[in-house]
């Protein structure tokens, strides 16, 4: 069972300034579409390769358009050994039906 977290409840642990690093990994074609604001950019299949890049001691929150890859991605990491992982229930597109804000790549 992989944790989630809601829109919400992600964007109040922003604006309170929480130390979570927010991965979007979805393809550089749908990411020039919009991300979320702080969020950086780890396409899907490169996860594997940039695993050593990703911090262990810090609370990680991917993401993606509807939060079923992200939900996968998810349990790649936990299977790693990751245990501060979270999938944002729903993905960029319940943040934007929640009408938070989504900004350019590199502009967030």
């Amino acid at each position: 069972m992989i944790d989630e977290i809601d829109s919400l409840d992600l964007h109040r642990q922003l604006q309170a300034g929480a130390d979570i690093l927010l991965i979007d990994i979805r393809t550089p074609a749908e990411t020039a579409q919009g991300i979320i604001p702080r969020a950086e950019t780890l396409p899907m299949h490169l996860i594997p390769l940039r695993l050593h890049e990703l911090p262990r001691d810090r609370e990680i929150v991917l993401y993606c358009r509807s939060g079923a890859r992200s939900y996968h991605a998810c349990s790649f990491l936990v299977q790693q050994g990751f245990d501060k992982v979270l999938n944002l229930r729903g993905g960029i597109a319940d943040w934007a039906r929640q009408g938070l804000e989504i900004a350019l790549p590199g502009a967030g």
